[in-house]
């Protein structure tokens, strides 16, 4: 004889449970959906570094393939770039000059999927206060600690005799920086306990570590013009290879 099937009964609290998980499940979707679209929607890639650290000839050579006579930018330039696997990027040249900087960064840094922080070789060690306080100013934005954009060096004026290598500008960035986070924690400890974790920028029990950071940072050297007519910026495109 064939045993009976009782047919299962849900109460009151079975519903809820299971409009509980449904629902759940679809703001997950939905949640996830939007980080995507929001994160495919960033394309930029932000060329920023002081004056005359060669941004504008960088960009120049990129994009058009050629040397042109640069000057002091008082606006930014913007083009699009297909790197080698066909994945489009809008570059844009943010001006280098201190008081025109930090507005146009601020109007493209929520669209950025990569910073390239341009320096010049051969001035670093005598730039090297101001350059690592732009630079620290970048990591300690809110947008960037949020998107976590990569972060490419960009160790440019390789061809004059005594520029310093990028393993040496690393070395040169992360004691200054080291300097500068303590300095500016301390500024902040009676106003922000927050405001001063941030500003620590990695283990504040540890010398600072580009590695330690919670954005991927690469360091390439470059040469956008040499007087025998010869370029190098294959870092460079190396690593716009690398942001898809």
């Amino acid at each position: 004889m064939a045993e009976k099937k009782v047919p299962v009964k849900l109460d009151g609290t079975d519903f809820t449970k299971i409009f509980i998980s449904i629902f759940v499940i679809v703001i997950t979707l939905v949640l996830l959906v939007l980080y995507k679209r929001r994160k495919s929607s960033r394309q930029g890639i932000l060329l920023t570094g002081l004056c005359d650290s060669g941004k504008t000839l960088i960009f120049s050579q990129l994009i058009h393939n050629k040397h042109i006579q640069s000057h002091t930018s008082i606006k930014e330039n913007i083009a699009n770039y297909v790197n080698s696997f066909n994945k489009l990027l809008r570059i844009v040249d943010i001006p280098g000059h201190e008081r025109l900087r930090d507005k146009f960064f601020d109007q493209y840094k929520d669209s950025t999927k990569g910073i390239v922080y341009v320096v010049d070789s051969l001035t670093l060690p005598h730039d090297i206060r101001d350059a690592a306080e732009y630079l620290y100013n970048i990591l300690v934005d809110p947008v960037i600690q949020r998107n976590c954009p990569n972060l490419l060096i960009l160790c440019n004026k390789q061809d004059q005799t005594f520029s310093k290598g990028a393993s040496a500008i690393k070395s040169i960035f992360e004691k200054e920086l080291n300097t500068l986070r303590i300095t500016k924690s301390n500024q902040l400890e009676s106003v922000d306990h927050k405001a001063k974790r941030i500003a620590m920028l990695g283990d504040p029990d540890e010398d600072f570590d580009f590695a330690a950071l919670p954005l991927k940072v690469d360091i390439a050297e470059s040469y956008a013009f040499h007087k025998n007519g010869s370029v190098d910026i294959e870092g460079l495109k190396k690593w716009l290879d690398r942001q898809i």
